[in-house]
């Protein structure tokens, strides 16, 4: 009989170690997981824009275009037009939906570019002088690479896919000013950006764009889960009820 009370002992004490060693890598597993899902926008999602600017716009998710420069022309009919009717007010309007300075001013200068490139072929026209015609070009330049480099600066900040070149987005103002600045304008408008700040379309991401460049889950930590392991006592007298 103590024989058999022995063996009952020991069953017990087995299953009671058991029981304890599967809480224990549960707890483990799921504090794990949870430090996995704490580090992953501050460990590897970072590392996707290491080489961007240290002012740029980190939400962790690498952006795309608005559909392409001339396929998609026509999605949007209003900004289409306003891109090729009145080129200046949408740059402007751009330029301050991406945070990049006043729209007044942004508008004047493009303006001022756009007209001197008219005014410089019109008079070549009529006097038949090469000065003009060079005027021409170098004004047209300035205009490609003016709007150029604020189409680099808006892939930067807000971490839009595409080539750190600045020759390539100075010669898409170039060929094709008005498709180009339709696909800035729709992407911009469509995602909802204000002043610099990427609110999106209320899609769900890893990252922050309203609560500055703090990762997502730096400012909403996940919910504790909280396991409540059984005292031996109490498992003890729970088995023993069952005998």
């Amino acid at each position: 009989m103590a024989e058999l009370n022995k063996q009952d002992k020991v069953v017990v004490n087995g299953n009671e170690e058991r029981e304890e060693t599967r809480l224990l890598e549960v707890m483990v597993a799921l504090d794990f997981d949870m430090l996995l899902a704490s580090q992953q926008t501050q460990g590897k999602w970072k590392e996707i824009g290491s080489s961007r600017e240290e002012n740029a716009d980190f939400s962790g998710v690498l952006r795309m275009w608005e559909g392409e420069v001339v396929l998609d022309f026509m999605d949007d009919r209003r900004v289409a037009l306003e891109s090729a009717c009145c080129p200046c007010y949408r740059f402007g309007k751009n330029m301050k939906r991406a945070g990049f300075g006043y729209c007044l001013l942004q508008r004047t200068v493009y303006f001022i570019l756009v007209v001197s490139v008219f005014l410089n072929i019109l008079a070549f026209m009529v006097t038949d002088r090469n000065c003009f015609l060079y005027l021409a070009v170098a004004f047209a330049v300035s205009l490609g690479v003016y709007s150029g480099f604020f189409r680099m600066q808006i892939k930067r900040k807000f971490n839009i896919m595409g080539t750190d070149n600045l020759l390539d987005d100075c010669i898409y103002h170039l060929i094709c000013p008005c498709c180009t600045l339709s696909q800035e304008s729709r992407t911009l408008e469509m995602n909802n950006v204000q002043d610099g700040t990427w609110h999106g379309r209320g899609d769900i991401c890893i990252g922050s764009h309203i609560e500055g460049n703090r990762p997502f889950f730096e400012l909403h930590h996940p919910h504790p889960i909280s396991i409540k392991i059984p005292e031996p006592c109490s498992m003890q007298n729970g088995l023993n009820g069952f005998q």
